[in-house]
C-alpha cells in the first residue's frame, strides 16, 4: 500500500516521469519516508511502555549491587541495546556509570551497543531489510556491545581513566532526568512523537541522499569500489565511515542503496557501524573521561570487531 500511494503520488499527482533518473528518485524518497516514519512511530512507542520498566538509576544500583558472574557485559549490552541514544548522547549515562562505581568493562558494553542498536535503527531495519536481517543485526550489535565489554574489563584499563572520572569526591553525575517515569499511554505516545520530531531531519537528509544515490549513480559505482571480492572492502569501508558522524536516521537509508547497488550486506552494515558507533564529536566528549591511550584503544578495539562482524554477514548467505 505504501509503495502504490508513492507511485500515484510520484507519477499521477506529481507527474514525474516513470523510469527516469529523478522520477526513481522522487518515488524512492516518499515512499522511504511513508514506511520509514510509520515503523519508526509504533517501535518508539513500544519501546516507551519497555522503557518504563528499566529506569536509569535502579539499572546503576543493580549493575553495581550484585555479583552477576560475568552476565553484567550481556546486561549493560541489553540496555544500550533499548535506550534511544546516539553515540554522542548515549555518554552522559556512560560518565554517570564511571562516577557510580560500575566496572570500566560493563560500561564500555553499554557504550558500544547504545548507538548500534535502538528503536530508530531496529524500525529502519526492518523496513529496508526484513524482520530476519533485523533480528540478525540487532542480536551481532547486542553480541558485539558484550565481547567489546569483555575484552576490555579483561585489559584493567582503569588506571587509564582521568583524574575527574576517577575522583569520588566531584560533583556526581545526574543520570536521571527527572522522576522515573510511569507507565502511561498518553505520556508514552507523546515520547514516541518526541522521539521521531528529533530524528526527522535525520531520516529526511538520509533518504534524501539515498534517494539521490538509487536514482542517479550507476548500479556498478560502489560494487566496483567496495566488492565482496576484495579482502579491503570492509576495513575500507569502516575506515571511511569512522570520520563521519549521524546516527541510524541518517546513515541506513544510504546503506539501504549501497547494498541495493550491490556492495555486500556485511560491507554496508560494517561501514554503517562506524557511522554511528565511532565518531570524532564521541572520541571529544570521551576525552572528559579518559586519557588519550585509552580512548585509542577503545576505538581500535571497536573498530576490529566491527571489521570482524562485517566479515561474518558476508559469509552468510543473506547478502
Amino acid at each position: 500500500m505504501i509503495q502504490q500511494f508513492a507511485d500515484w503520488l510520484t507519477y499521477d499527482i506529481m507527474l514525474f516521469t516513470p523510469d527516469t533518473s529523478l522520477g526513481e528518485s522522487v518515488d524512492f524518497f516518499i515512499y522511504d519516508t511513508a514506511k520509514i516514519l510509520l515503523l519508526l512511530l509504533i517501535i518508539s512507542w513500544v519501546m516507551g511502555i519497555i522503557n518504563a520498566y528499566f529506569p536509569v538509576e535502579q539499572v546503576r544500583r543493580f549493575l553495581t549491587s550484585r555479583r552477576l558472574f560475568g552476565t553484567q557485559y550481556l546486561l549493560a549490552s541489553v540496555f544500550g541495546a533499548v535506550t534511544p541514544f546516539c553515540s554522542c548522547s548515549s555518554i552522559p549515562l556512560f560518565i554517570g556509570f564511571v562516577r557510580g562505581g560500575i566496572p570500566l568493562g560493563v560500561t564500555f558494553a553499554f557504550l558500544i551497543t547504545s548507538p548500534l542498536v535502538n528503536e530508530v535503527a531496529v524500525a529502519m531495519f526492518l523496513g529496508s531489510f526484513g524482520w530476519r536481517i533485523t533480528v540478525l543485526y540487532a542480536l551481532s550489535g547486542i553480541l558485539l556491545g558484550t565481547v567489546g565489554g569483555w575484552l576490555l574489563g579483561r585489559m584493567r584499563l582503569e588506571s587509564l581513566l582521568s583524574d575527574w572520572a576517577r575522583n569520588p569526591s566531584a560533583a556526581p553525575v545526574d543520570t536521571v532526568a527527572g522522576p522515573a517515569r510511569r507507565i502511561r499511554l498518553r505520556a508514552v505516545t507523546a515520547e514516541a512523537f518526541s522521539i521521531v520530531r528529533s530524528v526527522l531531519p535525520y531520516v529526511l537528509i538520509g533518504i534524501a541522499l539515498g534517494a539521490a544515490v538509487h536514482g542517479f549513480v550507476p548500479a556498478d559505482f560502489f560494487s566496483s569500489f567496495l566488492s565482496g571480492a576484495e579482502f579491503w572492502s570492509v576495513p575500507a569501508g569502516v575506515l571511511c565511515g569512522v570520520p563521519m558522524y549521524t546516527n541510524a536516521a541518517g546513515i541506513v537509508p544510504i546503506m539501504e542503496v549501497l547494498v541495493a547497488k550491490g556492495v555486500p550486506l556485511g560491507t554496508a552494515l560494517a561501514f554503517m557501524m562506524a557511522v554511528v558507533g565511532l565518531s570524532l564529536p564521541e572520541a571529544t566528549l570521551l576525552k572528559k573521561v579518559m586519557q588519550w591511550r585509552l580512548l585509542l584503544i577503545f576505538f581500535a578495539t571497536v573498530t576490529l570487531l566491527i571489521i570482524i562482524s562485517g566479515f561474518l554477514f558476508n559469509l552468510l548467505p543473506i547478502g
